[in-house]
Formats: C-alpha cells, sequence, structure tokens
C-alpha cells in the first residue's frame, strides 16, 4: 500500500513558508509571535549579541547596530524566507525615523527579500486603522519612552498620554494583570488606540478582551512586527477579536 502523507497532516500543511525574525539576545516570547503565524508558515529565529547593559537608552542603541542586525539577517536567510522581521520595539526606535529606515535598508542590504521593523510596523498599521492619537504604555524607563513618543511625532502620530514602567531588566516577567492596569490608567476619550510597545511584553491573550473594555483599537510590539509581515507575504496573521488582525487583511501579491 502506497503512503499518503495527507491523511496525516492535510495537504495545505505540505507547503511552508517562513519568516526570518531578528530578535534581541533576552527575547524570550517566541511562542507568543508563533501564536499570530499560520500553520503553514514557520519562523526562523536568530539573537542578536548579548549587550552586558540594562534595558536603557544604550541597550536599544547597541541593539540596532546596523552591523550586526545586517549578520543576523544573513544568518536566517539559508531557509528561504518570504520577510524578514526586526523584532525589537526599542531598537527599532531608539535613533528615530531616519534610523529606523536604515535598519530596514541594512536589512535588505544583507539579501532579505522583505524587510520590516517593529516600529515601522507599527506605523503601517496605525495608518491602516486610521489611527493618528494615541495613548502609550512601555516597560520602559521614561529616557526610553520619551524616544518612543519622539519617534512617532515624527509620522504626525500624536502620544496623548504615556506610562512607563520603569524596568531595567526582566521584562518577560511582566503579568497579565500588570499590563491590564498599566492600560487602564493610560487610556482616555482623546486616544484613538492603545499601544502597548516591547516585544517582551507578553500580550496575545489580553488584546481582545482589552479592545473590549475600552471600546477601541489595542496595538502591541509582537501583534504589529507579525501582522506587517505576514501581510507581506500576502497572509493574515491569526488573532481572534484583534482588530489589527481583522482590519489588516492581505493585500500582498
Amino acid at each position: 500500500m502506497t503512503f499518503d502523507p495527507t491523511l496525516v497532516v492535510g495537504p495545505e500543511l505540505l507547503a511552508q513558508h517562513g519568516i526570518g525574525v531578528v530578535a534581541p539576545f533576552d527575547f524570550a516570547l517566541d511562542r507568543e509571535l508563533w501564536r499570530w503565524t499560520p500553520d503553514d508558515v514557520s519562523l526562523y529565529m536568530t539573537r542578536l549579541p548579548y549587550v552586558p547593559v540594562p534595558v536603557t537608552v544604550e541597550m536599544a542603541s547597541a541593539l540596532s547596530d546596523q552591523s550586526i542586525v545586517r549578520q543576523a539577517t544573513r544568518d536566517v536567510l539559508a531557509p528561504e524566507p518570504l520577510a524578514v522581521a526586526y523584532a525589537c520595539a526599542s531598537g527599532s526606535f531608539i535613533r528615530g525615523k531616519a534610523g529606523e529606515i536604515q535598519l530596514n535598508q541594512s536589512m535588505l542590504s544583507a539579501g532579505a527579500p522583505v524587510s520590516t521593523t517593529t516600529s515601522g510596523a507599527l506605523v503601517e498599521s496605525l495608518r491602516l486603522l486610521n489611527v493618528n492619537r494615541i495613548a502609550v504604555v512601555t516597560p520602559y524607563i521614561d529616557a526610553v519612552t520619551e524616544r518612543l513618543v519622539s519617534f512617532l511625532n515624527e509620522y504626525g502620530i500624536e502620544v496623548v498620554s504615556s506610562v512607563g514602567m520603569g524596568l531595567l531588566s526582566h521584562i518577560w516577567k511582566v503579568g497579565y494583570g500588570e499590563i491590564v492596569s498599566a492600560v487602564s490608567a493610560v487610556d482616555g476619550p482623546e486616544a484613538e488606540a492603545v499601544y502597548i510597545s516591547c516585544t517582551n511584553v507578553p500580550t496575545y491573550d489580553i488584546i481582545a478582551p482589552l479592545e473590549q473594555m475600552i471600546g477601541k483599537p489595542v496595538l502591541t510590539a509582537n501583534q504589529v512586527t507579525m501582522c506587517t509581515a505576514l501581510r507581506a507575504m500576502g497572509r493574515s496573521a491569526a488573532g481572534p477579536g484583534q482588530s489589527l488582525v481583522q482590519l489588516a487583511p492581505s493585500t500582498a501579491a
């Protein structure tokens, strides 16, 4: 008898496409990224070199060094991803609009077929949702949060309120309860949406409930990164009840 593999995995799972993900050395939420990913899309992960400093402007600047981002991009090209995502919020906004553009250029020059960064993906996502005024929650110290506000201002996006948790390490240990409290504190009627920064902040399970609670879109660093990378491949993310996933279908060929 001839073995038919489609009886085991289904025909839609036979052909895999991939996204290369360049993440900070301390990134701890690989599994969360996978939750936005369709079954026939794989993630090819690599990490940037260790930086022996706290989560400060200095660390974010080190993580955005073009030479190491270019090398990390090369490291994920062997399995031929259809897109490469730089999954670090602070590293992609710390040098402003020009720095984010340069990061994309570094990835493309290394051979990425398509590139995106977390902060670039945020701007694109806000445009898709026609949002110009947001409230921001970050785990950062004030100096880093201020760089995010400045970055968004360069794109004409107004941050009407912000709150930073002042963390210098172990950001991935932030609990859902802390995030919900921060969103409740920062949200106001003048904000058209709320953004939760940092790819090391877990958010997948609380996005839809938060949107129901405050009645507006809630965007997060990992969410915008994955949605934008998948859209560049012509695919949609998985995220029931999330405004960005519902309103940003595939547009690429």
